[in-house]
């Protein structure tokens, strides 16, 4: 019999549903790390918009499309339960039935944006860049995730057995989501314009319905084929093999390093798919707070 003690949530109205402020006070009473944890993703969002912005081409789509990934991967969270595994803490807004705070919004471009401009760099194959993109989204996670946890900016549940192997309290899982579902990202948004639009360069836009129809997509097909990578690898070795997920992370981690180092050896570079970012100090100082404050 479950004993444990369970508080039903209330709203007055589809509005304080779907948007609720809390006042600043109790909250820097109870979690000053929290806030301030917050205001590095706010500030990071402002400034990935800005370079978005500044840089033109396909970066502003990049930056949206983020966006709507994120929010639809919270949503698949929140509706299905077997993935409804995690809470956060309360924040001065959250939307979703106060399950979604607004700095985990900003988080995916804080993320995903800058992981994908700094592998743009390279110039890899369609097929290694989106490994190259989440593999910097795992490097940036790490510090997020496991200080998150430790100060209780959100919790994990004790009973999901897909989170039960964890490393300083982060499910190993959890660094496989961000490094697949990043990539799966990348792979779309990138893919989906390329069978569009074949003949315009990579990084430069194409007519406005083109980049709507392929950002729309990406962020729809990006968590599905996250969910497709865990497949052929976590989900045999851990179900039916009953192998730790430390290995299967790193058995990805491996597979991911090794496909995205050999497309770095090659000299097969295309000049169309370079991209000249302007304003490059933003990402940077981004990045500089974001690992200052969890890493501080």
């Amino acid at each position: 019999m479950d004993t444990s003690v369970k508080e039903e949530i209330s709203f007055d109205g589809f509005s304080d549903w779907f948007i609720h402020a809390t006042p600043l006070e109790p909250l820097w009473k109870n979690q000053p790390s929290y806030l301030v944890a917050q205001g590095s993703y706010l500030l990071g969002g402002v400034f990935t918009l800005i370079h978005a912005l500044r840089g033109g081409g396909r970066l502003r789509y990049l930056w949206l499309a983020t966006i709507l990934h994120g929010l639809a991967v919270e949503s698949i969270c929140y509706v299905l339960p077997d993935v409804d595994n995690f809470w956060h803490s309360q924040t001065p807004l959250m939307f979703f039935g106060r399950r979604l705070p607004l700095h985990i919004i900003l988080l995916y471009p804080c993320f995903i944006y800058q992981a994908s401009i700094a592998a743009a760099q390279l110039r890899l194959s369609k097929w290694a860049e989106p490994f190259a993109v989440g593999l910097l989204v795992v490097l940036i996670d790490v510090p997020y995730d496991i200080t998150s946890v430790k100060f209780v900016h959100w919790s994990w549940h004790d009973t999901d057995p897909n989170i039960a192997d964890r490393h300083y309290w982060v499910p190993w899982n959890s660094y496989y989501f961000h490094l697949t579902f990043a990539a799966s990202f990348a792979f779309w948004f990138h893919s989906i314009r390329r069978w569009l639009a074949p003949q315009i360069p990579k990084w430069q836009s194409s007519s406005i319905g083109i980049e709507v129809v392929s950002m729309v997509l990406a962020s729809i097909l990006g968590p599905l084929g996250g969910v497709l990578l865990f497949v052929p690898i976590y989900h045999p070795l851990h179900d039916m093999f009953h192998i730790h997920s430390e290995v299967t992370f790193f058995i990805l981690l491996t597979f991911s390093v090794l496909l995205v180092w050999s497309e770095d050896r090659t000299l097969n570079r295309l000049e169309s798919d370079s991209i000249r970012l302007r304003w490059r100090w933003l990402p940077l100082v981004a990045l500089i707070v974001h690992y200052s404050v969890y890493m501080g």
